[in-house]
């Protein structure tokens, strides 16, 4: 992070720490997704609190690089980017806390036929917030890296709307399914889509920003 910070290595160390948390986050939510499918009540409860654990950490680690940013008057001509780039990627733990929070409130029965395609989706959107965090890592230490890694966050979030697509149509074209049912399975693909959506938007945001950094 060198590029960007010349002040302050713990502000780097801190930058590291809360991506690595949002990963984690991705990480849990993908594990939480694979229990309830497995109707495994008890790892998944678990993978709820880990989530919960971790946004938490993830907020605190935003606060003090916010507070550091300010408190050393860093990088002034670009502060205001980083600070949105970091709210934005706040927003994947975000939606992912609150998916894994409506599958535990709204218990949607899920017929085992559709697991595939929920894994599939899942993982998708998971691997496309993956792709944005390293680009955003690339942001603070290797800024030629970042178009290297933003394609990637395009591939996958057209990927899972190929895959949620998919998926809704499996859900309609059931004849053992009720109307509210597959209302209500579309609702949670959705949910687990918008995490690939909310890369998307936080890509396009780096994008602007890392253009900023050249001029």
């Amino acid at each position: 992070m060198a590029i960007l910070f010349k002040a302050t290595h713990s502000l780097e160390n801190q930058i590291d720490e809360y991506l690595d948390t949002v990963s984690q986050g991705l990480i849990v939510f993908g594990e939480g997704v694979r229990h309830y499918l497995e109707r495994d009540s008890i790892r998944f409860e678990e993978r709820i609190k880990a989530i919960e654990r971790l946004e938490g950490m993830a907020d605190s680690l935003r606060r003090s690089i916010e507070g550091g940013l300010y408190g050393h008057s860093l990088i002034p001509e670009h502060r205001g980017d980083v600070l949105q780039l970091l709210e934005s990627i706040d927003d994947l733990i975000d939606m992912a806390k609150e998916t894994l929070n409506q599958f535990l409130v709204e218990q949607p029965f899920i017929p085992e036929p559709l697991n595939r395609h929920y894994t599939e989706l899942a993982q998708t959107s998971i691997q496309a917030g993956e792709a944005v965090i390293v680009a955003t890592r690339a942001f603070f230490k290797n800024l030629s890296a970042v178009k290297d890694h933003l394609h990637k966050v395009y591939f996958f979030e057209k990927e899972a709307d190929t895959i949620g697509n998919r998926l809704k149509l499996a859900v309609f074209q059931s004849d053992e399914l009720e109307l509210a049912q597959k209302m209500h399975l579309r609702y949670f693909a959705l949910h687990i889509d918008s995490i690939a959506d909310v890369a998307e938007g936080v890509a396009d945001r780096l994008t602007i920003f890392a253009i900023k950094r050249t001029l």
